[in-house]
């Protein structure tokens, strides 16, 4: 998969020790757009406790100042990013941008292997709902305390969806949300998938950078999603029933690929991208 090369692959997460565990309303409605940025979704509750959520204060350091050799680079990689305005890479970084549920189960099938969604998956389905609401959970708090102004409000230029500027301008850009999510899928989905491992952080990386093509995030931004991601993966290893909702996810994959269910995404156009 072409991707661009700007961004080192974030520590994997460990896992911890069991402890207790959270349900899953169920209710029929989907999970709004920026449920991972707004961390209020009507219909899903994450894994984690709010004492076992990574506190992204603590582990992250303030965003790059004006004028810093930090924001020199997180310019170079904007400036570098916007040359791909319009083309095929922007608009699969547009699909990217889409967290709404059913559409987001499917991210990650061509890298899996198989089709995922809530009729052939149903366990891996919820997982994947449950845990982009922990990763809004744990991204939140730094998010509302630096409000860091985002690409396209300093370089005036395009993003991938215009319908979102006005939201995204009073939503803090650093840590990337998104990529938070991505690359906690990605940990998560190569646990269930581990033969398939390779594919999965390689979209996982892609997935983040989309974030870059698309003018709504800096490189550090999605390099501090990344880190907050890994830590909180750590944290849902110590819930039972994440637990147990990976070995169930790991055996309905099996099923599936056996089946021959195949991705319902044109996985070569997203391959060469």
């Amino acid at each position: 998969m072409m991707r661009l090369r700007f961004l080192a692959l974030a520590t994997l997460a460990t896992a911890a020790t069991a402890c207790g565990s959270q349900g899953m309303q169920s209710r029929p409605d989907q999970s709004p757009a920026h449920s991972v940025l707004q961390v209020t979704p009507a219909s899903v509750v994450g894994y984690l406790p709010e004492n076992a959520v990574p506190d992204s204060l603590s582990l992250l350091p303030p965003p790059p100042a004006p004028g810093s050799a930090g924001q020199a680079q997180d310019d170079a990689a904007a400036k570098a990013a916007l040359a791909l305005s319009g083309s095929p890479r922007w608009r699969q970084a547009t699909d990217d941008a889409d967290l709404n549920f059913p559409q987001a189960a499917e991210t990650f099938s061509c890298a899996v292997g198989v089709r995922i969604g809530a009729a052939d998956t149903p366990r891996l389905y919820a997982l994947l709902r449950r845990t982009l609401v922990d990763d809004g959970s744990a991204t939140h708090a730094a998010k509302t305390k630096y409000q860091r102004a985002r690409p396209f409000t300093v370089n005036a230029a395009p993003i991938c969806t215009p319908g979102d500027a006005g939201y995204l301008r009073t939503n803090g850009s650093y840590p990337s949300g998104h990529s938070a999510v991505g690359w906690s899928w990605a940990l998560i989905l190569a646990e269930i998938a581990p033969e398939r491992a390779a594919a999965i952080f390689a979209r996982g990386l892609a997935f983040g950078e989309s974030r870059l093509v698309c003018n709504v995030h800096w490189l550090s931004d999605v390099e501090a999603g990344r880190l907050i991601a890994a830590a909180t993966v750590a944290s849902l290893h110590s819930q039972r029933d994440f637990r147990a909702d990976v070995e169930a996810a790991h055996d309905e994959v099996a099923a599936a690929r056996a089946k021959g269910l195949r991705p319902n995404r044109d996985c070569a156009k997203e391959a060469a991208q």
